[in-house]
């Protein structure tokens, strides 16, 4: 399972969402992310996922982690990641559009979820409520059903 990281960039009551223009994940709004490079901390791939994705830049000290989600899907081991959340409320430079992603503001309570990963719905208010969270999540081939999922709430 390897290791992935997704940020979002908090201003107050908004979140900054991505829409993925390629690649696993495209058309959809999510976090600011991606793989975990070998010798690189999960911080440190969150960090360069920022300045390649969105163009913006932040300190460690700044990143504050929410928890992390395992997602698996039937019959696609290779898809199979362990995701570290991070929330920023602190960053250098404007979200700007890349070959790979197209930030835009949306308030909390108007997310596009219909239009995210299907899981999103149920772990995203729940850590923008500031409740560390955990789980796993298990869909089928495609991504676009839930077939178990498990969340808890971390101290």
């Amino acid at each position: 399972m390897r290791n992935v990281t997704l940020c979002f960039l908090i201003d107050g009551d908004s979140v900054c969402l991505a829409m993925k223009k390629r690649g696993f994940g495209q058309g959809k709004w999510n976090g600011v992310g991606g793989k975990v490079e070998e010798g690189e901390s999960i911080k440190q791939a969150a960090l360069r996922e920022l300045r390649e994705e969105i163009g913006v830049e932040t300190d460690e000290e700044h990143m504050k982690n929410m928890g992390n989600i395992r997602f698996s899907f039937n019959g696609k081991p290779d898809f199979s990641q362990h995701m570290h959340i991070f929330f920023i409320r602190k960053w250098r430079g404007e979200p700007k559009e890349s070959d790979e992603m197209e930030p835009k503001w949306y308030k909390k309570d108007s997310l596009p979820y219909d239009d995210m990963w299907i899981g999103d719905k149920y772990w995203l208010p729940k850590a923008l409520g500031d409740q560390r969270i955990e789980g796993e999540f298990h869909f089928n081939a495609h991504g676009n059903k839930i077939l178990k999922f498990d969340l808890r709430d971390v101290e």
